[in-house]
């Protein structure tokens, strides 16, 4: 049986989903250090060029060969522009399930770019690599990626409670977790039946709580 994912590009009808490239590494750096990524994923901070060119050159290759993962850079078809990451982990090769992860950069928020994404992600891992089951977990309060995984099909399974560390600006300007709730969603092949291929102009961050 076959472990591990292939090298790939997805391509839709604005956007390019490709391994990260060491070009990459600047202007994901900036997207890291947004605020709104700061609230609702584990991503540490501040976020380097150097932690970046680490997740390019070897965590995302690493992830992707031995069969646990693979990370997407998502670009603008047009200009090239990276505009956000969808991340694929956990894989488990006998339940044929994943967990997907997305984050959006502030400068290309508004235009749909998540939903079209994860949508394109979701239909390239069920039809080319027979996987059975998308797992997404979005903070409570996370309203913006809540609504990008009703628009690709999600059905909400439930709440973890307490299981979710947000953060918090402090009144000296640091970061504090803040402890919440996950909310539980799940995308199986049959709920793509009938997804618009126009989405809302809904962004959002899921947790990438594994992060390295």
């Amino acid at each position: 049986m076959t472990t591990t994912f292939p090298d790939i590009s997805i391509s839709t009808e604005r956007l390019v989903l490709r391994a990260l490239d060491e070009p990459d590494a600047p202007a994901l750096a900036e997207m890291m250090n947004d605020e709104q990524v700061a609230a609702w994923t584990a991503v540490p901070q501040p976020y380097g060029e150097d932690q970046a060119h680490a997740w390019i050159t070897e965590q995302a290759p690493a992830r992707r060969t031995a069969g646990r993962g693979i990370d997407f850079a998502v670009t603008e078809f047009l200009t090239q522009r990276l505009v956000g990451v969808v991340r694929l982990s956990k894989a488990d090769w006998r339940v044929r399930s994943m967990e997907m992860s997305y984050i959006i950069a502030p400068w290309a928020r508004g235009e749909g770019y998540a939903s079209e994404a994860a949508l394109a992600t979701a239909q390239w891992l069920f039809r080319d690599q027979k996987f059975e089951r998308i797992e997404l977990r979005t903070a409570a309060d996370n309203t913006a990626s809540q609504q990008v995984a009703q628009k690709i099909g999600c059905i909400s399974e439930g709440v973890l409670r307490g299981a979710c560390i947000a953060r918090t600006r402090t009144e000296t300007g640091g970061w504090a977790d803040l402890r919440t709730d996950f909310i539980v969603w799940s995308l199986l092949p049959e709920d793509l039946e009938g997804v618009a291929e126009q989405h809302a102009d809904s962004d959002g961050f899921t947790s990438f709580a594994d992060w390295n």
